[in-house]
């Protein structure tokens, strides 16, 4: 079965006299335990359709399926993760944790078990995000990339089967990058969710992905999908082969053509022709 099924999805934003097409005519599937990132120019609608698949934005006309069931709006088979880390200042790391669980609490009365397994859930994620020593610190106390840890956590807490990020590492400085990298790729798999990426960074994008889904602009669609040549486990030194470097030159070069960059050379052409 897959994990996710699009339809002809198109999103349109303003009035009906002057609309902007956000996404248009998107078809997609994600098949379950898939890592897939998506890249291209920004206004492409990658975090716009990320949106679609968590619920959070309706969808103006096509099918959107996750886990087998139309998306309707959020469920607990889907948790995001966003670029700003929306943890709370008043609560330290393990409670930023379990909030989503305390929540549920709040609606109906669990049982010890219940409670019990939330809590051995939650100090299992605190290992497995390497936050153990910080369980009782406050996210104004901890680096950026511990904060993101917390968020992932989170979104972790209710074994969703599928994960959705939004340019999650897009803060972060680039050695910190590389450590969230191997992070997430061993959490997918320890997890064994389906994951849906976005990104801005190409290289990023082909190290994280079984699959990178190449956006292009105005309005947003899906131009090509590209194959990431690369075993199921990782490695930084992987980034300098032959093959990694010719695709990530080869989506570079898409991601211009489809968004109207001009190369170096073409620019400097431009600049001779005015000059002249």
């Amino acid at each position: 079965m897959q994990a996710i099924s699009c339809r002809k999805v198109c999103k349109v934003f303003g009035p009906a006299a002057k609309p902007i097409v956000a996404l248009q005519n998107i078809n997609l599937d994600i098949a379950e335990g898939e890592f897939v990132t998506l890249v291209g120019a920004s206004g492409c609608g990658k975090s716009t359709l990320l949106r679609a698949l968590a619920g959070l934005e309706s969808h103006s006309s096509g099918e959107i399926y996750a886990s087998g069931a139309p998306v309707t709006g959020p469920g607990i088979d889907r948790a995001m993760v966003f670029q700003h880390y929306s943890l709370f200042p008043w609560l330290d790391v393990l409670d930023n944790i379990k909030f989503t669980r305390q929540i549920a609490a709040h609606i109906r009365e669990r049982t010890s078990a219940e409670v019990e397994m939330a809590s051995g859930r939650a100090q299992a994620l605190l290992q497995v995000m390497g936050l153990t020593d910080a369980a009782h610190a406050y996210p104004n106390q901890l680096s950026g990339g511990m904060q993101q840890r917390v968020a992932i956590a989170r979104a972790l807490m209710g074994r969703p089967r599928i994960l959705l990020m939004d340019e999650p590492f897009g803060a972060l400085d680039a050695q910190t990058r590389e450590v969230m990298h191997d992070l997430i790729l061993h959490v997918s798999q320890l997890e064994r969710c389906t994951v849906v990426f976005v990104t801005h960074d190409v290289e990023e994008a082909i190290y994280l992905g079984h699959r990178v889904v190449l956006m292009a602009p105005r309005p947003g669609r899906i131009e090509c999908e590209y194959p990431v040549p690369l075993p199921e486990l990782r490695a930084q030194h992987m980034k300098y082969t032959p093959a990694f470097l010719e695709l990530k030159s080869r989506i570079i070069g898409q991601i211009r053509a489809t968004s109207g960059i001009k190369t170096d050379s073409e620019l400097l052409e431009k600049l001779a022709r005015r000059s002249a």
